[in-house]
């Protein structure tokens, strides 16, 4: 891969790839290359599977033993989103922009002033701000392990950034604190092509973790890298997978 490790400094990688004829990218492809990147070993010699938990696993075995990169999977219609992290925990959920009943779904699934926030947003974005919180809720439960058991939708996440506050909103590049969780950060790397992208991570230091963004074209190995910021656009999906819940009226 053209994307190496950066040294002494805590990163989170982001590898987004597209598959072809609106069929979903091979995962099981994107985890090898985040081993053999980040593990240094061929990709030949990385272990792709699932733990006892159910979250995907890449490991290597070597004569010091099994070495495993804790990495997170998330997919939207063809495209699938791959995030390894070498210092520690690490979780990623990817949405496409489109229509939603933003403000209703959240008054459904989301804390009474995440709720409120939100419909206090200009009604053209709301849908965009429902899916940050939607996609900060679920990076946050895959970098703890829990996904949304036990009230995930329910934990209060960071706002998105508004305009002027540096961020990853505007394009600064910043990690934030989740409240109530020490060490847990998240935030949304800008990735384009009508996608919602969140991070998040545990560390001593979360907001000084770095994010790097990989655009991998999977048909033709071609790959784009660049810091949070930076980054080329990717095409609007075509097709759609979301956990994204559904209004249940008349309940």
């Amino acid at each position: 891969m053209s994307q190496s490790p950066v040294p002494g400094r805590d990163t989170a990688y982001v590898w987004i790839g597209r598959g072809v004829g609106g069929r979903p990218a091979p995962a099981g492809r994107l985890l090898r290359r985040a081993g053999a990147t980040l593990l240094g070993r061929a990709e030949a010699e990385i272990v792709v599977g699932h733990g006892r938990d159910g979250r995907p696993l890449v490991a290597v075995c070597g004569a010091g033993g099994r070495v495993q990169l804790p990495v997170s999977v998330s997919r939207s219609g063809p495209v699938v989103v791959v995030a390894a992290r070498p210092g520690g925990p690490v979780g990623v959920d990817v949405e496409r922009c489109r229509p939603l009943p933003a403000p209703e779904l959240a008054r459904r699934w989301y804390a009474p002033a995440e709720a409120a926030w939100l419909a206090g947003r200009p009604a053209d974005g709301q849908a965009a701000d429902f899916l940050r919180l939607w996609t900060a809720k679920e990076a946050v439960g895959k970098a703890l392990g829990a996904g949304l058991r036990d009230g995930g939708l329910r934990r209060l996440m960071p706002l998105p950034d508004e305009p002027g506050v540096p961020g990853f909103a505007d394009g600064g590049g910043r990690l934030r604190p989740v409240p109530g969780f020490a060490g847990l950060c998240v935030g949304h790397p800008p990735v384009g092509g009508g996608l919602v992208l969140a991070v998040a991570v545990v560390a001593a230091d979360g907001p000084a973790v770095e994010v790097i963004v990989v655009h991998v074209d999977v048909a033709g190995d071609v790959e784009q890298a660049a810091r949070t910021g930076h980054v080329d656009a990717v095409r609007s999906a075509s097709t759609e997978r979301t956990s994204l819940p559904v209004v249940v009226r008349g309940s």
